[in-house]
């Protein structure tokens, strides 16, 4: 079955929807990456947020295929949004202090 996606809100119920199609729980696809079933909760949760490289990841345990295909002609093609401003830079020489705190739970690297 194929699955066309125009916005990067659609990924969250197809993910869903081929992870409990396989019979697969967030804690056994977390098992299959090497992360915590939170972590994969979180990617799961807002996978416009992931990188394109972890995406592929879910979606080779899941065994889903990605293909990209042109879009039928006379389709209309939406632009895609305005980026938002860039955040000014420190001066030269200072940089920001890192984020900590309470709370905070270093990045897995998967």
């Amino acid at each position: 079955m194929h699955y066309a996606i125009k916005t990067v809100h659609q990924l969250r119920p197809i993910l869903q929807g081929f992870r409990k199609s396989r019979g697969m729980t967030q804690a056994v696809m977390a098992e299959h990456l090497g992360v915590t079933q939170q972590t994969y909760a979180e990617l799961e949760a807002n996978p416009a947020a992931a990188s394109v490289e972890r995406l592929l990841r879910v979606l080779r345990v899941l065994g889903v295929e990605l293909v990209l295909s042109q879009a039928e002609a006379g389709a209309s093609a939406q632009p895609a949004p305005a980026r938002p401003a860039a955040k000014a830079k420190a001066p030269a020489g200072k940089t920001a202090p890192a984020r900590s705190g309470p709370g905070r739970r270093p990045r897995e690297d998967w």
